[in-house]
């Protein structure tokens, strides 16, 4: 097995590519070891010293290291521990998520009742536009809400506290959504 590795805009973020597929559906975020009970692939991942956060997309696995420049939490140090513990848990043939199908984001969805069809756009140029450009920085970005003109993200893997989110956020994705749906006034991050 192979597993490729790609840098992302976030330092403290590696993606791992290991060429077959991760999620069928969906995405997973793990921003802690208490958080990954459903997930064999994410306990494994979290036993490695250094690794604060796992994320899971389609055909890619994103880790997160601890901020501190403690020894042995730089790349050069736990980039082979967890290419390690990413074949092993592939070999081995366990599923990436104890539970089937698409994992549950929990947080709601809110809008008003008469915007249904502002976050029908806003949600298809996320998903056709937006989503796909995030996945390849290994990231991804989901819609949360919309209210007063004011559009809410939730930032997910390598886009959860990146350096240049804010830009992306900003000037990339709300210039898009304004340029299409004169409601949008602006988007912020949850």
């Amino acid at each position: 097995m192979f597993i490729q590795t790609e840098a992302t805009p976030n330092p403290a973020t590696l993606k791992f590519l290991p060429g077959q597929v991760v999620l069928d559906s969906g995405s997973a975020d793990f921003r802690g070891p208490d958080e990954a009970g459903d997930s064999p692939l994410a306990q494994r991942l979290f036993e490695i010293p250094g690794v604060s956060g796992v994320f899971f997309g389609h055909d890619f696995i994103t880790i997160t290291k601890d901020e501190r420049d403690a020894e042995g939490f730089d790349w050069p140090h736990l980039k082979p521990a967890v290419l390690g513990a990413i074949m092993e848990h592939f070999m081995s043939g366990q599923p990436v998520m104890a539970k089937t199908g698409a994992p549950v984001d929990s947080s709601d969805e809110f809008f008003e009742k008469g915007d249904e069809q502002i976050v029908s756009t806003i949600k298809e140029l996320l998903e056709t536009r937006v989503r796909p450009a995030v996945a390849q920085d290994g990231g991804d970005i989901t819609f949360r809400g919309f209210r007063e003109g004011t559009v809410y993200l939730h930032m997910k893997g390598a886009c959860a506290g990146c350096p240049s989110s804010t830009a992306t956020l900003k000037h990339g994705i709300q210039n898009l959504l304004r340029h299409f749906i004169p409601e949008v006034q602006e988007v912020e991050a949850v």
